[in-house]
């Protein structure tokens, strides 16, 4: 007869199985908890641990499949040590021992492990990839009869483990949220800029354009001294040609070819030659679509037109960079002068203001939906053309008319209010 084996050889290989059960519970929450680019990080900068890592990861059933195998194998064992054990020394009471290992199995071989694997799990995974690499090959005949059972019963719930592969992928909310949550790692002004790219998405031309009432031109009927003091006091290398209004443009002057322009207009001749063909783009076009279009096409500067071919604004390339930039520097201090605070919380400013802006220096959320200024605002939602000494309240802001001229606002007073309950 084969002799029993001593209490001390089975306490030892308990221990160890307990320990190896540990290893692979901490090896499955830190191979899947990992950061697939620190993984990819380290890997670039020769950690081999890293490389093993996410060459393990390309296939996570395989990698879960053994590591569960190894875990369940470590455990079942371990339960028939301590059968052994409490038949042979313990009288028998085998309750008594699926207790006392549940408890041990529970702290030492399932919390602990997990909890360590969770804090560092790309540690961890660097780690445990040095035996979990070959146990792959060693269970391979295994994984491969559980995985092809675990496939087909996926398939029922319409799912392929494929799709693992397109996980890595973040939308651009999941990248706003990576960011709002990288806090000092990143600075602050880089992070409003990265910010500002991500919301780009979201935007179309109409919401960043000049307004008609705002474009500053060159209007063709007027003599030869009011168009040179408007070019020479322009900030803008381009400006737009027209006659009377910018409905009837003529083309855009670029500043190089002012002096020939100017000739022209003193001695009454055509003056197209000096004048390149105008740049149209749609109001609706995506922000982003139109940064690449002015690159394709070699342009700084379009009109923007409706879905009726009605000009709305103008547009340049410099625009969308300064929404790229943010509100940091002279954008900053352009805000601050379009809008005075003052001490009551409240803000004034005029109707021609985008809410846009508006929203973005003062952190508020007044709806964009059906207007992008805020005269556009109020007169929709008045629906007819505002008056002085006029105060409304739009969900929870204050709007008090001050000031009219020419049918529009030209003074108004905001203020968020606090939300009745």
């Amino acid at each position: 007869m084969l002799e029993e084996p001593s209490l001390l050889i089975l306490l030892i290989i308990l221990v160890f199985l307990l320990i190896l059960s540990g290893f692979f519970s901490g090896s499955e929450t830190g191979m899947m908890a990992s950061n697939k680019v620190k993984l990819k990080n380290l890997s670039k900068k020769g950690n081999k641990g890293a490389a093993r890592a996410l060459e393990l990861l390309q296939r996570p059933d395989k990698l879960l499949s053994a590591i569960l195998v190894g875990n369940n194998f470590a455990n079942i064992l371990a339960s028939s040590i301590v059968t052994i054990i409490m038949l042979n020394y313990f009288g028998g009471n085998v309750l008594l021992g699926a207790v006392l290992l549940t408890t041990f199995i529970l702290i030492f071989s399932e919390i602990t492990p997990k909890t360590m694997a969770a804090v560092k799990p790309e540690s961890f995974a660097r780690r445990s990839s040095i035996l979990l690499k070959p146990l792959l090959y060693l269970l391979r005949p295994i994984i491969v009869i559980t995985n092809f059972i675990s496939s087909k019963v996926l398939k029922i719930f319409d799912i392929s483990v494929k799709d693992a592969k397109d996980n890595d992928s973040l939308n651009t909310q999941e990248l706003k949220t990576l960011l709002d949550e990288s806090g000092d790692l990143i600075p602050k002004q880089y992070r409003g800029m990265l910010s500002s790219i991500l919301g780009m998405e979201e935007l179309v031309v109409e919401d960043i354009m000049t307004p008609t009432s705002e474009i500053i031109g060159i209007d063709a009927d007027l003599g030869y001294e009011e168009n040179k003091k408007i070019i020479e006091s322009s900030e803008y290398t381009r400006l737009p040609v027209y006659r009377k209004s910018i409905d009837k443009e003529l083309g855009t002057l670029h500043l190089k070819d002012s002096h020939t322009f100017l000739e022209k207009i003193e001695s009454g001749q055509d003056i197209s030659c000096a004048l390149s063909k105008t740049y149209f783009v749609s109001q609706s076009t995506a922000l982003m679509k139109q940064l690449k279009e002015f690159q394709d096409n070699d342009k700084n500067m379009a009109l923007v037109v409706d879905e009726y071919g009605e000009i709305e604004g103008l547009i340049t390339i410099e625009d969308i960079f300064k929404e790229i930039a943010g509100k940091f520097g002279s954008d900053k201090i352009e805000l601050e002068k379009e809008f005075t605070k003052l001490k009551d919380g409240s803000v004034l400013t005029d109707g021609n203001s985008k809410i846009r802006d508006l929203n973005n220096y003062l952190d508020w959320s007044i709806s964009e939906e059906n207007s992008k200024t805020i005269n556009g605002l109020i007169t929709k939602y008045l629906d007819q053309i505002p008056q002085a000494n006029l105060c409304i309240e739009i969900k929870q802001y204050r709007f008090e008319i001050l000031k009219i001229e020419d049918n529009s606002i030209a003074r108004i007073k905001i203020k968020k209010i606090n939300s009745k309950n």
